[in-house]
This record gives structure tokens, C-alpha cells and sequence, in this order.
């Protein structure tokens, strides 16, 4: 069926599996900051708000610069900031629509505290404010699905915090030298390419019709957040996801008692950059799990740097998911309960 060019048309109208596979060319993308404001305050902490895949972009930057962020960074997925916020935090609100009322009220809050506020934003009510209040925002492209503009959300995120001299500006030159190599990648795993040649194909046939389990660890725990938000908004499935050691020290159990036999497709994440005793904890894990659980799927991340490892997984993930998502005679593109969602919330929160 993967192979069946016919199929996939139809199953794909909108062409998701095109889109995932240019997403190397956001690594590229050109950021320019609007309303460019850095007053030199001293910055002491900084917290990114925003919901799903534009929270993810900030999860990629903590694991990936970890050895070089010398501030906290906090990532808020909810309404409310952090009581610690003030005159000496950088918010970076990011909302993809621009709209996301979560994204608004903590707009808001970053201002009545005095923070310095910057914003990322296809449009909306986050791009007009932005433009009314002198705001430093960046653009991105839109019509997208936001789970689809990571890359493109990371870049202004990096562009972003080096505006305001969290990290250096050569971060954004780590990205875009990744876009080639993820183009030739990318190509290994496109429609036209067979079953019998394409590991996102035989990832997707290895899930389809069980409940995937994605396992990382601490390094790549953005990666298996990923393949979990893919999974739920292309596949239309339910998917969990953990990171090690924290598996050890609790899930690890629930896996032992029965029914032996269990509906779930388990994938471990793994980087050739992650904590030796991690890559320990995968191998141990699965042998004494032998018989309590399916045995899991080694995901091997390539790449010769951890950027290159992260985005290589991350569009992956689309790739596999949307496969799923033609398996299960799905369209892989709307995301129609959330509209609903949303519509039934209206009217939105305001950000004053």
C-alpha cells in the first residue's frame, strides 16, 4: 500500500509527505528580527512560553546548548508565568497562529511585570501587538501546520536569544549547515522510494494498529516529544513517550505485570551523544523487560553533531507518522477536533 502511488494521493490530498520532506530548507531560513530592542538590562533568567510544537522549538535549544546556556531557561506550557519573572527575565511568547490564548495571557503577564518580551508568530493577534506595542518579534513563514515549522521556530528562537546575548549568533550557522545533509536524508524516505529501501515506511509498518511507546534519553527527550506530537496530530493515534533514567525509577515496572501480551509498538531513541550509563539503562532495560513486553525497536539518530541528530529525528518522525496516518486511512493533515476545541473556548483570552 506505502508503495501504491495512487493510494497515498488520496489518502494525502493536502501532501504533508511533500511538506515533511523540504523541511530541511527552514534550517535556512533567513530570520529578521522586527522592532529590534535590546537595552542592555541585565538578564538573569528567561522562560519561553508556548503550547506543543511551539514549546518544542525551546525543549530543542535546552537539550541541544545545555553545556552553554549559563541562565536558567524555563519552557511554560499553560496560562500562568512563573512568580520569579520580572524586570530581569527575557519572555519569549511563541505562538505559531499567533493566536493560542494560553500564548496570550502569559503576553500579558511578561508585561505587567516589566519582563523584556520578545514574540514568534506566523500573524495574529501576537504579530499585531507587536506592531502596536514596538515589540521585538520575529515572522514566520505561515500556512503551515505548526507541528511542520519547528525548524523554521527554532531558528527564530536562536535568532532571538542571540538579539538579546543569551547564546552566539554562530548557533544559527550550526543549523543551516544541517539543511543539505537533511535534504539527502529527507530524500531517503520520500513517497517514491520502496518499501524495501525506506526505513520510514518499515517504522510505519512495524506500528501501524498498536499504541506506540517512544523511549529517549535525557539529550534527546525533545525527539521522542516529537514523535509523540506527530504521532497524535498525522497518525490520528495516542502515543506515550518517557526518557531515561527517569523509566528506571518507576514505568519500567509497570511493564511487567500481565497481560504478556500487549497492543503497544515500542521504539527506543537513541544518540551515540547521550550519557554512556543511559545507553546502558536501553540495553539492560529491554533484556529484563524479555517476554513482559514487546521487544522494542532501536531508532539509531544520525548524524555527526547532536543538532544534526535531533532535527534528522524530529523529521523523521513526520515521515513515519504520516505513513501511519495513510495505513490508517486518515487524512494526516487537519486537526479537526482542535478547531472545535478552540471554537467551543471562544471568545479567546485577550492580552490586554
Amino acid at each position: 500500500m506505502l508503495d501504491d502511488f495512487n493510494v497515498i494521493k488520496q489518502r494525502d490530498p493536502s501532501g504533508s509527505l511533500e511538506i515533511a520532506g523540504f523541511q530541511f530548507e527552514q534550517a535556512v531560513f533567513n530570520v529578521v528580527l522586527q522592532n529590534i530592542e535590546n537595552d542592555n538590562r541585565l538578564i538573569k533568567n528567561v522562560v519561553v512560553a508556548g503550547m506543543g510544537g511551539s514549546a518544542l522549538a525551546a525543549l530543542l535549544v535546552k537539550s541541544w546548548l545545555k553545556s552553554e546556556l549559563t541562565l536558567p531557561m524555563e519552557i511554560v506550557r499553560s496560562y500562568d508565568l512563573p512568580d520569579y519573572v520580572s524586570h530581569n527575565t527575557l519572555v519569549i511568547v511563541s505562538s505559531y497562529s499567533g493566536n493560542t490564548e494560553e500564548t496570550l495571557s502569559c503576553l500579558a503577564q511578561a508585561e505587567s511585570k516589566g519582563a523584556q518580551v520578545a514574540i514568534i508568530a506566523s500573524g495574529g493577534s501576537l504579530i499585531d501587538h507587536a506592531n502596536k506595542n514596538q515589540t521585538t518579534y520575529a515572522l514566520l513563514p505561515a500556512d503551515l501546520q505548526p507541528r511542520m515549522a519547528v525548524i523554521y521556530n527554532l531558528r527564530a528562537l536562536v535568532a532571538l536569544l542571540a538579539n538579546f546575548k543569551i547564546v552566539s549568533n554562530d548557533k544559527l550557522d550550526e543549523i543551516s549547515s544541517t539543511s543539505d545533509w537533511l535534504k539527502s536524508e529527507s530524500s531517503r524516505w520520500s513517497s517514491d522510494v520502496k518499501t524495501e529501501d525506506n526505513y520510514a515506511k518499515q517504522l510505519a509498518l512495524q506500528a501501524v494498529g498498536k499504541t506506540a511507546v517512544f523511549y529517549s534519553g535525557t539529550l534527546t527527550a525533545p525527539v521522542a516529544y516529537k514523535w509523540k506530537i506527530s504521532w497524535n496530530e498525522n497518525a490520528k493515534n495516542v502515543a506515550f513517550w518517557n526518557e531515561y533514567p527517569e523509566f528506571n525509577h518507576n514505568e519500567f515496572i509497570g511493564w511487567t505485570s500481565h497481560p504478556v501480551e500487549k497492543p503497544f509498538a515500542v521504539f527506543d531513541i537513541v544518540s551515540s551523544f547521550e550519557h554512556p550509563r543511559i545507553l546502558k539503562r536501553f540495553e539492560i532495560s529491554d533484556r529484563l523487560l524479555s517476554g513482559m513486553r514487546p521487544k522494542s525497536t532501536i531508532i539509531e539518530l544520525a548524524g555527526e553533531s547532536v543538532i544534526e541528530q535531533l532535527l534528522w529525528g524530529s523529521i523523521l518522525a513526520d515521515f513515519v507518522s504520516i505513513y501511519v496516518a495513510i495505513l490508517n486511512n486518515v487524512n494526516p493533515t487537519p486537526v479537526v477536533l482542535i478547531e472545535k476545541l478552540k471554537q467551543e473556548l471562544a471568545p479567546p483570552l485577550s492580552n490586554g
